[in-house]
């Protein structure tokens, strides 16, 4: 088993067996234990006695990423994959530094766990399509594994694991590597995620509430933008800020920011809040952003692309004219209690 073989390697199954004192920022407030680990370990939640979240959703500051998409061989072997992948780790798991975050093609948890599940949560199953004939494409897959940790060798060696557990089950669909560039900016160079609650605030944004179906999950927008650096790294700087609604160096948002600005047509104020995790990816020829977005209601998130591709306003983001999405998929990220319960049946 996966976890007899991690535990061989000083991974600790179950809690953060055999290693020091958590290195980084923690963070502690309200109404129930509510901790942050920073710099790749596994982070806690527990709110007013909800049940627990997956952690690996606010641990910040890992250096290393992999975004593992998988497709069941058969159909008759998706309930099989789901319970295999609910399997492969256990509530608040920190393994030698890496975070592990499961998630699901919602129609397969559904019918897995139809109790667990948000009403009228649905995959990513048609293109999206805007103004000016712009696609957003769906790419829907059955299952996603995001592995994080503080460096690529611990991330790799688990990715490597997870894959060979699920082997006679599911092929791997798609898979991308990622790392933060410059702290916290993406790879056009402006700082990525300047509206992000705080790590307080996060869970209420990004979590199913209590007592709903999939309370302390979360809903899952993965989609990968490729970066047309020749045609951005061409503008000047004055006109990248136009485009993004932002000032470059600090990131200040512009008061005469255009209507077709990324900003303006991305207005949470306007459109409901989310949690980004997002994460550049890609080689020095042929990169751009992952972009990793949690929230408790789908619909904030498909109102966001909608906006985006002037589905909404008949205006495109004018981001969308030096970045291109390649996939897009949304997966329901159960509880940790969820993932155990199905573990266990």
């Amino acid at each position: 088993m996966i976890q007899n073989r991690l535990e061989r390697h000083g991974f600790g199954i179950g809690g953060a067996a055999g290693l020091g004192p958590p290195v980084g920022l923690v963070v502690r407030g309200g109404g129930g234990a509510c901790e942050a680990a920073i710099s790749g370990y596994s982070t806690r939640f527990m709110i007013g006695g909800m049940a627990t979240p997956q952690g690996g959703i606010f641990a910040l500051g890992t250096a290393s990423h992999a975004y593992l998409e998988f497709d069941a061989l058969r159909p008759e072997v998706a309930d099989q994959l789901i319970a295999a992948v609910a399997s492969l780790r256990e509530p608040r798991t920190t393994m030698g530094g890496v975070n592990l975050v499961a998630g699901f093609r919602p129609e397969l948890w559904r019918d897995a766990m139809p109790d667990d599940a948000p009403a009228g949560l649905e995959g990513f199953n048609h293109d999206l399509v805007g103004v000016d004939d712009f696609v957003m494409p769906a790419s829907q897959h059955d299952a996603v594994m995001w592995i994080s940790g503080s460096a690529y060798d611990v991330v790799f060696d688990m990715a490597r694991e997870v894959i060979a557990e699920l082997k006679e089950l599911a092929s791997v669909a798609v898979e991308t590597s990622s790392w933060p560039y410059r702290h916290d900016r993406d790879l056009t160079g402006f700082i990525d995620g300047t509206e992000n609650p705080t790590l307080i605030d996060a869970p209420s944004i990004a979590l199913v509430r209590d007592g709903a179906p999939g309370a302390s999950g979360s809903i899952l927008l993965l989609q990968k933008w490729s970066h047309d650096v020749n045609a951005w790294e061409s503008l000047p700087v004055g006109r990248q800020e136009q485009v993004i609604g932002r000032k470059k160096d600090d990131s200040a948002e512009l008061a005469d920011k255009p209507a077709d600005s990324h900003v303006a047509r991305t207005d949470q104020d306007t459109l409901g809040k989310i949690f980004r995790r997002n994460m550049p990816y890609g080689t020095v020829m042929d990169h751009g952003t992952m972009f990793v977005g949690f929230g408790s209601d789908q619909r904030v998130l498909m109102a966001m692309l909608e906006s985006m591709a002037g589905v909404r306003g008949g205006v495109r983001d004018a981001l969308t004219f030096y970045t291109r999405p390649l996939t897009g998929a949304y997966y329901f990220i159960p509880s940790t209690d969820g993932l155990r319960r199905l573990s266990e049946t």
